[in-house]
Formats: C-alpha cells, sequence, structure tokens
C-alpha cells in the first residue's frame, strides 16, 4: 500500500499516535507531514509505504484552521492545557462585529512572529519546551510567518471569546497568534480550541476518523477508495513515457536526456503502467519515486 490517507485526528492524542495506530493496521512504513498539537484535532496527511517519500514535496503546504480564542485569560502554555498565570479585564465594547473584523483583519500578510515557548523550535540544540519545563530563561528569536486571510465566524461578548478561520503560510503559531490578537484588544488570551481543516490540497471533508479506518480495514474497496495514490496525487502534473532500453536505465538511476520543461513528471511504461515520479533539471531526467 502506497500513498497518503487523510486523518482526522481527534484531541487527545498526539501525531506519533496516530502514526503507530495506522501503521499496525497496515503493517507499513509509516509517517507524517507536520506535527499537530494534541489539544488540536483535524487534518493530519498520514503518508504509507513508498509514499513516505512525499514528504518533501508536502511540508511547504499552506494551512486553514478554525480557531476559538478566550480573551481575559493567560495560560503558560497559551493554550487551555495550561497553568492560568495572569487574568486581565476585557474591555466589552471593544466586541463588537465592525471592530473584531478590523483587528483580524489587520493581520493579513507577512509579518514576524515571536514562537511560544511550548514549543519544538530548537535554541543551541534543546527544544524550547525543554527550556520551558526547567523554569529557564532563553530568548526568543521572531520568525517570518504569512497570514494570507483570517475570517470571523462568532464571537460572545458574555463568554470573552471570538471564533474565526485563519488560513495561513508554513510556520504559524496559532498560539502566538492568539495572544497578539488579544494584545489588540488591549488584554490578554489563550488559544482554547483549534481544529485544522485543511493542509495544501487536503481537506476535512476528505478525511477518515482512527474508529472508521480500523472498522474497515479488510474492505478493499473502501480503502482504495480513501487512499490517496502517488500517481493520484501528480496527477496534474506531464507524463514521460519510457521504452524497456530507457526504462531499466531509468530505474537504475541512469539520468536521461529530455527535451522538456524542469519540472516533476509522472513516467509510465510503454504499456501505460505507472512507474513512478522523475524529475528534469537541465534536460536530464532522474529517478525520483518508484514504486
Amino acid at each position: 500500500m502506497n500513498g497518503i490517507i487523510i486523518v482526522n485526528k481527534p484531541k487527545g492524542c498526539t501525531s506519533h499516535d496516530i502514526v503507530y495506530k495506522v501503521k499496525k493496521l497496515f503493517n507499513e512504513k509509516v509517517g507524517h507531514t507536520g506535527t499537530l498539537d494534541p489539544m488540536a484535532e483535524g487534518v493530519l496527511p498520514i503518508l504509507i509505504g513508498k509514499g513516505t517519500l512525499l514528504s518533501k514535496y508536502l511540508i511547504n503546504h499552506d494551512k486553514k484552521y478554525i480557531v476559538k480564542l478566550q480573551l481575559g485569560i493567560k495560560t503558560d502554555t497559551a493554550d487551555s492545557e495550561g497553568k492560568i498565570i495572569e487574568e486581565q479585564q476585557v474591555d466589552t465594547e471593544l466586541l463588537n462585529e465592525k471592530n473584531i473584523i478590523k483587528v483580524l483583519k489587520s493581520f493579513i500578510g507577512k509579518q514576524e512572529q515571536i514562537p511560544p515557548i511550548y514549543s519544538a523550535i530548537k535554541v543551541n540544540g534543546k527544544k524550547l519546551y525543554e527550556y520551558a519545563r526547567k523554569g529557564q530563561e532563553v530568548e526568543l528569536q521572531p520568525r517570518q510567518i504569512e497570514i494570507c486571510d483570517i475570517n470571523l465566524i462568532k464571537y460572545s461578548v458574555e463568554d470573552k471569546q471570538i471564533e474565526f478561520e485563519v488560513f495561513c503560510g508554513k510556520g504559524t503559531y496559532i498560539r502566538s497568534l492568539c495572544e497578539d490578537i488579544a494584545e489588540r484588544f488591549d488584554t490578554v488570551g489563550y488559544m482554547k480550541n483549534l481544529k485544522r481543516i485543511q493542509v495544501g490540497g487536503f481537506k476535512i471533508d476528505d478525511s477518515i476518523t482512527i474508529d472508521d479506518l480500523e472498522k474497515n480495514i479488510n474492505n478493499e474497496e473502501f480503502i482504495n477508495n480513501k487512499i490517496i495514490s502517488i500517481e493520484k496525487l501528480f496527477c496534474e502534473k506531464n507524463s514521460i513515457k519510457l521504452d524497456d532500453i530507457k526504462l531499466q536505465l531509468f530505474l537504475n538511476g541512469v539520468k536521461l536526456t529530455q527535451k522538456y520543461d524542469d519540472a516533476i513528471y509522472k513516467i509510465y511504461d510503454k504499456n501505460n503502467k505507472f512507474i513512478g515520479i522523475g524529475t528534469i533539471e537541465n534536460q536530464l531526467l532522474k529517478r525520483d519515486i518508484v514504486l
């Protein structure tokens, strides 16, 4: 089994937990394209078999989230799992639709963001959360991020909560974004809920729960409908057909002269059987992923 399956990760488990379960079900090499926090739920693309070789094509994908921000309370982890370390008043007059939309839209664009101390970013060989757990001070360096779009879903003046959808680039920390938004309302805040609804072209509507996967693991038709094959993933790429001699050279890792533009190509044999993926650079075709 080679390809990608889109898992709808539930709250309370790690991305590693999902990888372990899928590996056990398929008895194949399994990986993922980016960690989703244990408290978060939603889209987690899981790579199976030769699909694990696809990670380099998927790690820079934009992501879309539904976020619930709690105003007036700050936690040490910037999410609902942390300890409350500060409480501030919230000016409810600022919590009107027009002003909330204005504040949210002000974050659209490229900007620098300070990552949360409870994160896996490494400083001097140690992850930030290792410093945090020991109460050690560490200087946090800003990172370049991009918010592509952000939209209000609903808000509650009584609960002092704002729910919004954000479409963002790689490396964006939603916990930090929540704290930054709260600051624009002259208060503190934390990320109360997080649901990832899209990673690149992978959407939550196409996902499957681990429970459904376990129930249908022996249903070949069901599984085939849920697996995104390598061929399907690159369906929009151009193809190259190789005769027997050139195909053998290609499979042996020999670079072949091809007068095509530099790009990724689907490779087929003379009988139109999908062989894998090749790349052309300076008119030389080389093997990349072979089934």
